[in-house]
C-alpha cells in the first residue's frame, strides 16, 4: 500500500486537498459526475459502505494505521503530514485527522427518488451546509427515507455538511430538484406541508395528519423561508408554536421538531 509524505502545498499528488475549493473538486472530471472530500473516519466509513469510490486519503501520521484498515484496494494513495502540517497545508483544522477524496455517483431523478418512498423532505435553498447537514442528521433519524433540495441548497457533499451530518447524507437517497418537486411529490400521492410564519400558517401541534400515508415536508431559506412558487404549491402551511418575543427557529431546529411530529405515526 502506498504512503506519501507531503511536505509541500503544492505537491502535484495532493493538489485535490492542498490547491482545489469544493466547487473545484465538484468538477472534476466533467462531464462525468465530480468529485468530494470526507472527513473524519466515521463519515468516510458511512461513505465507503454507501459504496462511493475512494479516489486517495490524505492522513495525519498517527492515523495511518486506522486509515489503512478502511482501504480493501491497496493501489488507493495515503498521504500523510504531522498534524501541524496538515492543518498547514488544508487551512483548516481537521476532525479526525482524515480526509477521503471520493467520487460522486450519479443522482437520480425527483420521481424516480420518490416511487417508493413514505417520507420526503425538501430542502428549498437552504444555503449553509452546516443547516443542511444538521437536517439530514435530524431527517434520518426521525424516520425520512428521502431529501429533495432545490438548487440553491448547499451541497450535501460538501465537507461540512457530511460532517456535521455524522455522514448521514449517505445513509438515506436524495437529490437535486426544481420549483416542480410539489407538483412531482404531490402527483405521486403525497401531502405536502410546508413550515412558514404565514398568515393562516397552522400550528404544527393543532395539525391533522390522518389519511395521509404519505408525507413531505418543506423547509426554507434561512433569510426568506420558502420560494412563493413553492409555498402556493403546498398543501399545508404550518407554524411551530412559540413563546412571545422569538418568531423564529434556526431551519435545522424547526426541522427537527417538524419531522418529529408529522412523521411519528407513519409506520
Amino acid at each position: 500500500m502506498s504512503v506519501v509524505k507531503i511536505k509541500d502545498i503544492n505537491a502535484s499528488e495532493a493538489e485535490i486537498y492542498t490547491r482545489l475549493n469544493e466547487n473545484q473538486v465538484k468538477r472534476l472530471y466533467e462531464p462525468k459526475e465530480g468529485a468530494f472530500i470526507c472527513e473524519s473516519l466515521r463519515v468516510i466509513e458511512r461513505a465507503l459502505k454507501a459504496g462511493y469510490e475512494p479516489i486517495s486519503f490524505f492522513a495525519e501520521e498517527s492515523r495511518i494505521g486506522e486509515t489503512q484498515n478502511l482501504i480493501k484496494d491497496e493501489k488507493i494513495p495515503i498521504y500523510t503530514a504531522p498534524a501541524e502540517d496538515m492543518q498547514r497545508i488544508t487551512g483548516y483544522s481537521l476532525t479526525g485527522g482524515v480526509l477521503c477524496a471520493m467520487r460522486r455517483k450519479p443522482l437520480q431523478r425527483v420521481r424516480d427518488l420518490i416511487r417508493e418512498k413514505k417520507r420526503i423532505v425538501v430542502l428549498d435553498d437552504v444555503e449553509n451546509p452546516t443547516n443542511v447537514g444538521a437536517i439530514f442528521r435530524s431527517a434520518v433519524a426521525l424516520k425520512a427515507d428521502g431529501v429533495i433540495l432545490t438548487e440553491g441548497s448547499a451541497d450535501p457533499l460538501y465537507r461540512r455538511a457530511a460532517r456535521v451530518s455524522m455522514g448521514t447524507v449517505f445513509l438515506t437517497d436524495w437529490t437535486f430538484g426544481d420549483a416542480r418537486v410539489v407538483e412531482e411529490l404531490k402527483d405521486a400521492g403525497f401531502a405536502t406541508y410546508g413550515l412558514a410564519l404565514s398568515e393562516g400558517a397552522v400550528d404544527l401541534n393543532a395539525l391533522n395528519t390522518a389519511g395521509f400515508d404519505k408525507r413531505a415536508v418543506i423547509m426554507g431559506n434561512e433569510d426568506h423561508g420558502i420560494s412563493r412558487e413553492i409555498l402556493s404549491e403546498t398543501d399545508h402551511v404550518v407554524k411551530i408554536p412559540m413563546e412571545p418575543g422569538v418568531d423564529s427557529l434556526n431551519v435545522a431546529a424547526a426541522g427537527a421538531v417538524a419531522f418529529w411530529e408529522i412523521f411519528k405515526d407513519q409506520p
